[in-house]
């Protein structure tokens, strides 16, 4: 075939099987040893011990490197090391034996463990080819490995002297690595003497071991160039179209679900090789150079972008190990609770804690340092909070010390299937399942112009006005018999020494504090809490009436699905009975929370014993069959994928067709640091910034037509997170929150009680102003009017401020 065409035939199907997103890897370059027992015609990495001022990096050192890497934004540790040096060189051999180590491998071994405990980054190891048990070893400290093939070709002059790049072993060592489930990296060297015929050997060679194993991660189509100090210095590079030709052909010969790398610091046009069918630029590292070739210094990330953006591609960060492996197959939201088929048990969570939604690496710019050092302060109101370690600088959800990046600021362009979907919505479409997933999925100028779209449907709706409600919450206990993985408000007799003193207020508590919302100006109180094992359904009915006895005109937006379902249950009343006698009492409104993720599968893990999917949608549909309406939340950021997502967008967008009874969509981030699935290494560190203004565009788009109102949670994201997403189609600032307990609880800084000032300091910037509003998205005329200072009596047996817990057993 004439190159052009094959580039086409490349191009098509690297756009079929990873569309318009081009990866790398932010990396740090680790040299451990320079040693090598090879002798390769090429290399100029391997130096003898005369020229080193030690034979290895020690562990001091080592930790130094990665140290600085994870500081400047890294995800991956690339150990670089030449192969069994202690088999050639005698200093090798006495520095492992001097230091406690039977062989580079295994010294590599511990190296990687330290780097993986002490800095978070996730180690890749290229120790070349090795014996099945020594990947084994390596298995349980680096979620992925890698060697070269280069060729197979056995009577290259240049790999005369290298017992190591026999062919033999290096098709061994890639069969091994297959049969333990390591995800690998392979490539082929172009230019070093070998044919046309060799380097197809070794492509069709690599895709038959990943036929049979699955374990190919990715493959390196890398350029030979001449180095001074080598025996081929004399001879020509490898000539550009013989190289565009061998990643053309790599691509049509590889399966396609195979990642194709070239490295963008050998090729003068880089951007050229987007156009022979690549998909990631491989690592690249902001604070050291490529010690394999270091008179080739990588391209700054701004220029890497700029040239993928110029083709019309979006440029995202990976983790050492790819998204397939992270989510292997269907998505796999007991990632962190079940045997996973590629990544060792001790490496779950470090590859979970860098991990977006996609299984891609966080994208927020920043330090991601493990956490660690947890301060316990007292939040008041019976909320504890840990504090997260203050090395990190990336943005994360309730933490208040570092601004989001720029989203909304920065260049607009979609193509592909992304630009497909947006044309489709302005056309007047209806998002599906697929098409959501497609959304959830942009980046770089594709979010741009996901937001764009949204904000123009928001103007469309509701203009340009940002609305805000008056409220005050009331957490009227935090004992709960409900085990939700998550949570880190509710108490028990095992969270005792972590999270504080169990309470329950007594009804009189809780009409002093709506008489005190009423003269503060509130409209609203919102009213959520554990679900008690001493409660009956009539407690939430007292509640009710306690308040209306009060401040009767008081808009009482309360009790969960969860709440509501069982107190008919404990009650043995239906649904539709038990919510007609709360609406009586006085309640106005049900909250959408309880709904987390309405996926079972996801509910599986993050809250087994509580209600499902299908009994949440129950009951806001009898809520509203009654003539109460609800909000739809969706708690994201924790173990979901995007499909979970749109499962959950769906199923509630189907309801609202029937009913009209949800008023506002809600995205609640997931706030990390206290959480317990978080410290007990079982979730992800809430979404990124980029996941979380996604999660309010696209569902003004998925509910256009259906739900006017997108609300961003301030408490969670902040203020100046929140006005970037008052750009990207939301158009409500929820409530002061006065009180807010639950997301403090789980670690959230960002302090409770805006005012209306505060809200205007948000708005008036983007050119829209604000207005206050009831529940339902009236305007507001006023608080309500305190009828009476005379409390309930405390006469019933749930009157009580303190509960002895030890009284209640395993209830609790």
């Amino acid at each position: 075939m004439p190159l052009g065409q094959l580039a086409e035939g490349a191009a098509e199907v690297r756009d079929r099987a990873f569309g318009t997103r081009v990866t790398y890897s932010p990396k740090v370059f680790i040299p451990l040893t320079m040693l090598c027992r090879d002798k390769c015609g090429y290399c100029t990495f391997a130096q003898p011990p005369a020229r080193l001022d030690s034979p290895y990096l020690t562990p001091e050192e080592v930790l130094e490197i990665a140290a600085s890497g994870a500081r400047a934004g890294c995800h991956e540790a690339l150990f670089t090391l030449g192969e069994r040096p202690e088999l050639r060189y005698p200093a090798a051999a006495e520095w492992l034996a001097e230091h406690g180590w039977d062989s580079t491998v295994h010294y590599l071994v511990e190296m990687c463990r330290l780097v993986r405990d002490e800095t978070g980054l996730l180690p890749h190891a290229n120790p070349g080819a090795m014996t099945s048990g020594e990947l084994a070893a390596l298995r349980e400290v680096s979620p992925s490995q890698g060697m070269m093939i280069e060729s197979l070709n056995p009577h290259l002059d240049c790999h005369r002297g290298s017992p190591d790049k026999e062919p033999a072993r290096r098709l061994a060592t890639l069969e091994a690595a297959g049969e333990l489930a390591i995800p690998y990296t392979t490539g082929i060297l172009v230019g070093i003497g070998e044919s046309l015929a060799d380097r197809l050997a070794a492509l069709e060679a690599i895709a038959a071991s990943h036929a049979r194993w699955g374990h190919i991660q990715e493959v390196i189509v890398q350029n030979f160039l001449p180095k001074a100090g080598t025996s081929m210095h004399n001879m020509p590079p490898c000539p550009p179209d013989e190289y565009a030709q061998a990643i053309a052909l790599a691509r049509l010969i590889l399966p396609a679900d195979i990642h194709l790398q070239a490295p963008p610091n050998l090729t003068e046009e880089f951007g050229g090789l987007l156009d022979v069918g690549i998909d990631d630029w491989g690592g690249v590292s902001p604070i050291t150079a490529d010690h394999v070739n270091p008179e080739r210094p990588w391209p700054a990330l701004d220029r890497l972008r700029e040239v993928t953006e110029a083709r019309g591609f979006t440029l995202a960060p990976r983790l050492t190990i790819y998204p397939e492996f992270v989510y292997p197959g269907d998505a796999r939201p007991e990632f962190a609770a079940e045997p996973h088929p590629w990544i060792a048990d001790d490496n779950r969570f470090s590859v979970l804690d860098r991990a977006d939604a996609e299984g891609l690496g966080r994208d927020d710019p920043g330090s991601q340092m493990p956490e660690r050092t947890m301060e316990n302060l007292d939040a008041g109101s019976g909320a504890d909070v840990l504090v997260a370690d203050e090395n990190s600088t990336q943005w994360y959800s309730g933490g208040a010390g570092h601004l989001p990046t720029n989203i909304m600021g920065g260049p607009s362009f979609a193509r592909g299937t992304v630009r497909e979907v947006l044309d489709g919505v302005m056309a007047g479409q209806q998002v599906g399942h697929d098409e959501i997933v497609t959304l959830f999925g942009a980046r770089g100028p594709e979010v741009v112009a996901v937001g764009e779209v949204a904000d123009e449907l928001r103007r469309q709706t509701v203009g340009d006005i940002v609305t805000w409600v008056h409220n005050r919450n009331i957490n009227y206990t935090n004992v709960c018999t409900f085990k939700c993985k998550f949570c880190g408000f509710s108490k028990g007799p095992l969270s005792l020494n972590l999270r504080g003193t169990p309470y329950m207020l007594t009804l009189a508590d809780i009409q002093e504090r709506v008489i005190e919302a009423a003269e503060l100006g509130a409209t609203e109180v919102t009213l959520q809490g554990g679900i008690h094992p001493s409660f009956d359904g009539d407690y939430y009915i007292d509640v009710c009436r306690a308040i209306h006895d009060v401040v009767p005109d008081m808009h009482l937006h309360g009790f969960t699905a969860l709440e509501v379902i069982e107190g008919a249950k404990r009650l043995g009343e239906s649904l539709v009975n038990y919510l007609m006698r709360l609406k009586e009492a006085g309640l106005k409104s049900l909250p959408g929370t309880a709904a987390e993720i309405l996926d079972d599968s996801v509910r599986a893990v993050l809250c087994p014993d509580k209600i499902n999917t299908a009994e949440w949608l129950e009951c806001h549909e009898a809520a509203h069959a009654v003539g109460l309406h609800s909000n739809i939340t969706i708690m994201f950021g924790s173990i979901e994928q995007p499909e979970h997502w749109a499962n959950h967008i769906v199923a509630t967008r189907e309801l609202q067709k029937r009913t009209g009874g949800f008023t506002e969509w809600v995205p609640l981030p997931f706030v990390h640091m206290a959480s317990p699935i978080y410290l007990r290494k079982g979730a992800r560190r809430g979404p990124t910034f980029r996941e979380t203004l996604l999660m309010h565009a696209v569902p003004r788009i998925a509910y256009h037509g259906l739900i006017d109102n997108i609300q961003v949670s301030w408490v969670k994201i902040g203020p100046p997170g929140a006005q970037q997403i008052l750009r990207a189609g939301a158009n409500d600032m929820g409530g002061t929150l006065m009180d807010e307990n639950i997301s403090r609880a789980a670690g959230a800084q960002h302090g409770q009680g805006l005012t209306e000032q505060d809200f205007r300091d948000i708005a008036e910037p983007l050119g829209r102003r604000t207005r206050q509003r009831l529940t339902g998205y009236q305007n507001a005329d006023g608080a309500p009017e305190v009828h009476s200072r005379i409390l309930r009596p405390t006469d019933n047996a749930t009157d009580r401020k303190l509960i002895p817990l030890e009284s209640l057993g395993s209830r609790v």
